[in-house]
């Protein structure tokens, strides 16, 4: 099980563009990865079944901790075809997922800089955002973990991206959450009983 040692940055479009810029002008550009996903959110874990509408494939992820527990995740995934991710969804829901389930359309481009895989994204939750990580050997020590966050971290400060902290990123994704939960709870009960 390969383990991400991943950061997160949100920013306005002024600062997406003039990153975009620079990641065409001195990075590897690894093309569109526009994605839909149905993710799960569960007590300390993240379950996802992404539809990757760009490349014409779709997987189901385990993720072993959530957003703003740290910067490592443990992750396990298996490819399935695009045809079975309704199929997979409705499993998960049957399984009782249901009401940890929320649904997201991210456009997201992909590039590599100084080692670190990039994905510039969109998406209505976060807005303009990136994921910078790096993929460690699920055995990799506590060291190079720490080598490799300080490399994301590195990365980051050179393309003039401030990456966010634990801190905020755990009462962010609380208060999505919370807003989501608040949003079924609005569309229950508007639903017409049967």
């Amino acid at each position: 099980m390969p383990i991400e040692i991943e950061m997160r940055a949100r920013f306005d479009k002024e600062t997406r563009d003039q990153l975009v810029d620079r990641l065409e002008r001195d990075g590897e550009d690894l093309g569109p990865d526009d994605k839909h996903i149905y993710f799960y959110v569960l007590p300390d874990q993240l379950l996802k079944v992404t539809d990757n509408t760009a490349a014409d494939t779709a997987k189901i992820t385990l993720k072993g901790s959530k957003i703003g527990q740290g910067a490592a995740f443990a992750e396990t995934e298996f490819a399935i075809a695009p045809a079975d991710v309704g199929t997979a969804v409705k499993l998960f829901n049957a399984l009782g997922f249901e009401g940890a389930m929320h649904e997201a359309s991210n456009l997201r481009h992909n590039f590599r800089f100084d080692g670190v895989e990039i994905a510039v994204k969109w998406s209505e939750a976060w807005g303009y955002h990136a994921e910078f990580e790096v993929l460690l050997d699920d055995d990799a020590p506590d060291a190079a973990r720490a080598e490799a966050a300080a490399k994301i971290t590195d990365v980051a400060d050179e393309l003039g991206v401030t990456l966010m902290t634990e801190q905020e990123l755990a009462e962010f994704t609380a208060a999505f959450e919370a807003a989501e939960k608040e949003r079924k709870e609005r569309e229950r009960q508007a639903a017409p009983i049967r």
